[in-house]
């Protein structure tokens, strides 16, 4: 299988990660792509580094106010006195916002849902770098390829129209549909199988009826992102029934991972999309550092397995899944089980 890349992702090294009022080491780390790629290399894949492509596509995902925030902020964050190293809010609007306020902080605290999502000097590179592996990918399935990999670093899928979140700053599945939109596929599916829901996803396409989104993900009532993945989020006005959550319980194993997914497989063929699009968390593994699942590498195997039943082409971009021993082979049992 083709497996795209870029080493633009290195940009983005986050130096502030809070966890439980810790500050600690994030698990969203230029490591995650070195052990993915060199993995998918050692098992035969052959890889690409991706070429820069048309970022206008953005604007059709994310606003022009979150896009200049994202690449511009930091040189007004950096010119506060005593500020930090990167972008990190310390107020948010929440539910009372009468107003955009203009001061970077304000800003900061609009467009970032958490600290987990700090803007550096290069994380606008590195994340314009992702959508660039996205997009490549979704060029080699224009191409005729039936299967293809990218190596999305940071991932994409929590990053909402105007605000980054969980890790992730611009939503990598969801420039890729809309460029598959604009090149003529009439339908899309989107399968998220992260163990944390594809809210940002979710977010983009929840009154659309043309992108079928489908999120496998740990039960979100006591895990984040918390405030949506629930099954009575169907979608709205238009896209009412085009939005689909399977939630599960914390501690569910193979069995139960690999039944829920074959229920959105079952979704996704009534849908009868032009194309697959499979937002991939290795996460859900047992060991993985913020795993609350029982998956083994199997599970992964047979995951695979599952949705291979979708016939017409499947673009794979990653998502979570964070350094662990197991985490190349996780990848690997994936990828070689889809692409057979």
């Amino acid at each position: 299988m083709k497996i795209v890349y870029s080493e633009g992702h290195r940009s983005h090294d986050p130096q502030t990660f809070i966890h439980r009022g810790r500050l600690v080491q994030s698990p969203e780390r230029p490591e995650r792509a070195d052990i993915l790629l060199s993995s998918a290399i050692a098992a035969g894949h052959e890889a690409m580094e991706a070429s820069r492509t048309d970022t206008s596509i953005l604007r059709r995902v994310h606003t022009a106010r979150y896009l200049d925030f994202l690449e511009n902020g930091i040189n007004e964050w950096l010119a506060l006195p005593h500020a930090g190293p990167e972008i990190v809010p310390n107020t948010h609007p929440n539910r009372f916002a009468s107003h955009y306020a203009s001061h970077i902080v304000a800003r900061s605290g609009f467009h970032q849902a958490d600290t987990a999502c700090p803007v550096g000097r290069g994380t606008w590179a590195a994340a314009r770098s992702s959508v660039d592996v996205a997009l490549n990918v979704g060029d080699l399935i224009t191409r005729g390829q039936r299967r293809a990999y990218g190596l999305c670093r940071p991932p994409g899928h929590h990053a909402c129209t105007e605000m980054a979140w969980g890790f992730c700053y611009l939503n990598n599945v969801a420039t890729l549909a809309e460029s598959l939109r604009m090149k003529g596929a009439e339908r899309i599916a989107i399968l998220d199988i992260d163990i944390h829901h594809g809210n940002g996803t979710q977010q983009i396409f929840y009154e659309r009826p043309d992108v079928l989104t489908v999120s496998v993900h740990a039960d979100p009532d006591r895990f984040p992102v918390f405030f949506s993945g629930y099954a009575n989020e169907i979608g709205a006005g238009a896209g009412e029934g085009f939005n689909v959550n399977l939630p599960l319980k914390h501690g569910s194993d193979d069995a139960a991972f690999v039944d829920a997914i074959a229920a959105g497989i079952q979704k996704i063929g009534d849908f009868e999309p032009d194309v697959l699009l499979i937002s991939l968390g290795l996460d859900a593994y047992r060991g993985d550092p913020l795993s609350v699942f029982d998956v083994t590498t199997d599970g992964f195997r047979q995951a695979a397995e599952t949705i291979r039943r979708f016939k017409k082409p499947i673009a794979i971009v990653q998502e979570g899944g964070y350094p662990c021993p197991e985490l190349g082979d996780n990848l690997v049992a994936f990828l070689g089980a889809i692409d057979e």
